[in-house]
């Protein structure tokens, strides 16, 4: 069961809120679900040197609310709150310009940053450092070991990476896993967080999963 469900969201509701939190009817919902993918991959995209791991996303009838989850809150504030100003505008244009009804000009938009506390327990940003790595051409099992060291070290109850590809440039793709402690997949009630992440390397794409389990507060 743990290798077919995605373990986020198989824990939706009981471990995890849901990262969008609207009502769309009939006629709405594919709109407002394409724009909440597309929001989210733009802004992946633009603050990635702030360490963005999750963006939740909340409507009401006249107000968007968006709250970026980042290692580096000061990369996204800026001066004086300049770059939050920026951030918003660029959002108030990406939702008029995916907007097929029009309205986002009538829409407030409100953004929140609230700080990640321990990047290391952050399953995408573990899976985007060591990307950056493997595209930089370093030994694959010297930066997952690495990456594995760190997550434990910050207090995970256990870490599993998983590559598969051309590794280091190799003519037949395979698979690696890198283990520690313990990852119990089938137990809804322990909080499990996992991200893909792919890697462009010389050799074409290595894709990159990351499961931590992280302590229960």
């Amino acid at each position: 069961m743990g290798q077919k469900i995605h373990p986020k969201g198989f824990r939706v509701g009981v471990v995890f809120p849901w990262v969008s939190r609207w009502f769309g009817n009939k006629q709405s919902y594919k709109h407002l679900l394409l724009q909440d993918v597309t929001l989210r991959r733009a802004l992946h995209e633009r603050l990635k040197p702030a360490g963005l791991s999750q963006v939740d996303i909340e409507r009401s009838i006249n107000k968007v609310t968006v709250t970026l989850y980042v290692s580096r809150p000061g990369v996204v504030i800026g001066r004086g709150g300049s770059g939050l100003e920026e951030t918003k505008k660029y959002i108030e244009r990406m939702l008029m310009s995916t907007n097929r009804m029009q309205e986002a000009g009538k829409v407030k938009v409100e953004v929140a940053v609230e700080p990640v506390k321990e990047p290391n327990l952050h399953a995408y940003l573990v899976g985007v450092n060591i990307a950056d790595q493997l595209a930089k051409r370093l030994p694959h099992k010297r930066v997952c070991n690495q990456a594995v060291e760190r997550v434990m070290n910050a207090g995970a109850k256990g870490v599993k990476i998983a590559l598969a590809g051309r590794i280091n440039g190799a003519e037949i793709a395979r698979r690696e896993k890198y283990t520690a402690g313990t990852v119990p997949l089938s137990t809804i009630r322990e909080d499990i967080d996992f991200a893909v992440v792919p890697a462009l390397t010389k050799s074409g794409y290595i894709g990159i999963k990351v499961w931590i389990c992280r302590k229960s507060v």
